[in-house]
């Protein structure tokens, strides 16, 4: 895996305005850089890692998978900085079709193909720097992130020390379903046309951030997936929602699941299903009255601070001993 380690050039715009990364990067106290894997497969995926100042060696790994037509090189990346700062070396992934990875934008044709090539990744990185060599290891998912961190525990149940599954997409909120007959004629069409933008459903991003002005910066990232969901990404969605509602009790991993009651993109009900059902004996549930989909970024300064206080507690108490 190559790196490369200047990020950015002078005129480039980033979430946090024109400032350059490497010299954002300093100034924020942490390491960064980014490169590309190649999957088993042969796909050619971006990624990012973000650590500790050289003075603090990491205390753990957290392997982190964005969301639905999203990317790590944008808001996500606010996340990413306030780990590194608090002692945690973060690996993130864009996915198949998302970001400034390989394949078609917006189109997954296959879920269980992303889950290999994530765990593939997360594998390689952890055994890369001998630095890594046993601190544990943490999956964090946003929203279709949360849903495939959840299938890189069932298709790897040991491999990870724990979770942080942020309104995770183990079902698709019914108020971004399309209606009858629609979902049936889709499903036809799609066995034959499974790249085509046409499926009907409200702006993800607008019913996701609580606070306008952020709205216009979710809305300038230059990578984001703008068009109507692919024909083959929403069937396979659905599909893999529909067998995580079937194997959420067979979820081991320590996790905490942090979710708004007023999302309405992913179902904050299911999150509470995964925390009763799941044989997890540490497992822990935060739900946040009037909060949205966008824990981490669309809401309130005060509200993401709550949520980062929960995660950072979640964490330390998980990490003790490797101060």
């Amino acid at each position: 895996m190559e790196e490369q380690q200047n990020l950015s050039t002078e005129t480039e715009l980033h979430y946090w305005g024109k400032t350059p990364e490497e010299e954002y990067y300093k100034q924020q106290g942490i390491r960064a850089s980014h490169s590309s894997y190649t999957s088993p497969r042969g796909l050619s995926l971006f990624t990012r890692r973000w650590f500790p100042d050289s003075s603090s060696p990491p205390r753990s790994i957290l392997c982190m998978v964005h969301g639905y037509g999203n990317d790590i090189s944008w808001t996500f990346q606010s996340t990413a900085i306030f780990l590194a700062q608090m002692g945690f070396a973060c690996f993130g992934i864009d996915i198949e079709g998302h970001g400034r990875s390989q394949g078609l934008k917006g189109y997954v044709p296959n879920v269980d193909l992303v889950v290999q090539d994530c765990l593939s990744f997360f594998n390689f990185v952890r055994q890369e720097d001998p630095i890594l060599h046993g601190l544990p290891s943490f999956l964090y998912g946003e929203s279709m992130g949360g849903a495939i961190c959840l299938l890189i525990h069932l298709a790897n149940p040991n491999g990870f020390d724990g979770a942080i599954l942020v309104a995770p997409m183990c079902k698709i909120a019914d108020d971004m379903k399309p209606r009858w007959p629609i979902p049936e004629v889709l499903s036809f069409v799609a066995k034959f046309l499974p790249t085509l933008a046409i499926v009907p459903t409200a702006d993800v991003l607008s019913k996701s951030i609580k606070v306008e002005k952020k709205k216009k910066i979710g809305q300038m990232n230059p990578m984001r997936y703008r068009e109507k969901p692919r024909l083959g990404t929403v069937m396979e969605l659905l599909r893999v929602t529909e067998y995580l509602s079937k194997r959420i009790c067979d979820v081991s991993i320590p996790f905490i699941v942090l979710h708004g009651r007023a999302d309405v993109v992913t179902d904050p009900n299911v999150s509470k299903a995964l925390y009763e059902e799941a044989k997890s004996e540490d497992k822990t549930i935060k739900i946040y009255d009037g909060m949205m989909h966008s824990l981490l970024f669309g809401e309130t300064d005060e509200n993401i601070e709550t949520v980062r206080r929960d995660i950072l507690s979640w964490l330390n108490e998980r990490c003790k001993g490797t101060y």
